[in-house]
């Protein structure tokens, strides 16, 4: 805890969007204004000239010592710099707060396939990255894993070969432990003194390393895309990247519609909900990614919703950048194709959790080999109906004043897809619970 300091929240006033997330979600209110919060909304023009001044003083502030915070905390990772800045997306996107915490945990030492716009840290550090075709992203982070793997492997065994020469240093980096953001600090600064130390030196291994010392410090690979690519024309690759047991993260932005494209159904639509391709409600349920994965065994994989349960949401991002094989997180991230008040996008989150709809869970391969149940499930048994949630959602009202018979008939087969898949996950949590417990019985 840093107590000598205060922590300040400031808009970019010519960037901020005004979409009101931020006064929905804001948990702070005046005793004496009802309704009046920490962050209101306000006219813009009344205030431009001061905020502008305010805005350049605020990034005037030296930013904190990452590893002085507790990031495993909410409140830790908004002491960090957002990496990802100024999207370009939809007012109140649902996909920007997921990619922004990224970009804070990780950033300055991510490597990213697919999305864009960047920044860098004070020290010249950020998020590296390159675009494919989308439906090929899994591929594309699946070769920049490969190759990175083989410089870094290369690197190594150079500095292996430079050890009796180099000394104790070549040791320290070969055997650094890199599994916080202290010991990636401590790396840095060891490959900066390795750098001093091959420039002196002339010899064929010494040339060959000094352009790849870097690849010595931990590399985090990111494969992003939306639910239209993971569950659809690009599932073929992602389930390629799912088997192949390399050390990648994916995350899946799931707005449930093929956003980027004009809003067509995907395999990720839920049934009843009206889309292109899918006017009358699509008829079919929804594919459980997250189940696909975890048949593998070795998968990390969590399903988060950052209205629902922030402390979940960061948990699972630092458990799938810890964990050393492939991670695959499923955000949900209402979209405008849905047809919802985008200034409320945070709460309808947590409403979809209540509904059962949007359970969450976290399964970490690694807690079974500590004799621990994989799978846990973060959210409560449902409270309220699917009806009640999708009321507020234009693409299930729609056919409901369309065709209310066929609309019925809809919801009331999602609401029997989603009874259905809460059981059997509250049946996968209880039967990892019984073979811990005959485990350590035997």
């Amino acid at each position: 805890e840093i107590k000598e300091h205060q922590l300040t929240v400031q808009v970019a006033p010519d960037d901020c969007t005004g979409c009101g997330v931020c006064v929905d979600v804001c948990p702070a209110t005046s005793k004496e204004v009802a309704k009046h919060k920490s962050i209101n909304m306000a006219e813009k023009l009344d205030h431009l000239e001061a905020e502008r001044k305010n805005y350049s003083f605020f990034l005037e502030i030296p930013e904190i010592d990452r590893t002085s915070i507790k990031l495993s905390t909410v409140k830790g990772t908004q002491l960090l710099k957002p990496l990802f800045e100024y999207s370009g997306a939809c007012s109140g996107c649902g996909e920007t707060p997921y990619v922004k915490l990224v970009s804070q945990l990780f950033g300055d030492r991510i490597l990213m396939a697919n999305t864009t716009p960047y920044t860098v840290t004070d020290d010249g550090r950020g998020p590296a990255w390159a675009n494919s075709l989308f439906e090929d992203n899994a591929e594309f982070g699946l070769g920049m894993r490969m190759g990175i793997d083989h410089a870094s492997g290369m690197a190594r065994a150079l500095l292996a070969d430079l050890a009796p020469t180099i000394g104790d240093l070549a040791t320290v980096i070969l055997e650094a432990d890199q599994s916080d953001e202290a010991g990636i600090a401590a790396q840095r600064e060891r490959v900066k003194a390795l750098d001093e130390a091959l420039e002196g030196m002339d010899s064929s291994a010494a040339k060959l390393l000094k352009p790849i010392t870097h690849y010595l410090c931990e590399t985090s690979v990111w494969i992003m895309g939306g639910d239209g690519w993971a569950y659809d024309i690009g599932f073929g690759g992602l389930d390629h990247v799912l088997a192949s047991g390399r050390n990648v993260n994916i995350l899946v932005l799931d707005t449930e519609v093929y956003s980027n494209t004009g809003g067509q159904a995907s395999k990720a639509t839920p049934r009843a909900a009206v889309a292109k391709f899918a006017a009358g409600g699509k008829a079919t349920g929804k594919k459980d990614l997250g189940q696909i994965a975890m048949s593998y065994g070795n998968v990390y994989v969590a399903q988060v919703a950052m209205g629902a349960n922030p402390t979940q949401t960061v948990r699972a991002f630092e458990e799938a950048e810890a964990h050393q094989g492939v991670s695959l997180i499923l955000a949900y991230s209402p979209c405008i194709a849905h047809g919802i008040e985008m200034r409320t996008q945070m709460s309808h989150q947590k409403e979809a959790t209540e509904s059962g709809y949007w359970p969450l869970f976290r399964y970490d391969p690694h807690l079974e080999e500590e004799g621990k149940p994989g799978l846990r499930l973060d959210s409560r048994a449902p409270t309220i109906s699917f009806k009640e949630f999708a009321s507020k959602e234009n693409r299930f009202a729609m056919l409901q004043r369309v065709n209310p018979e066929h609309a019925s008939a809809l919801l009331e087969a999602a609401q029997h897809d989603i009874d259905n898949r809460w059981q059997l996950y509250e049946q996968m949590v209880e039967i990892h619970r019984t073979a811990v417990y005959e485990e350590v019985t035997e």
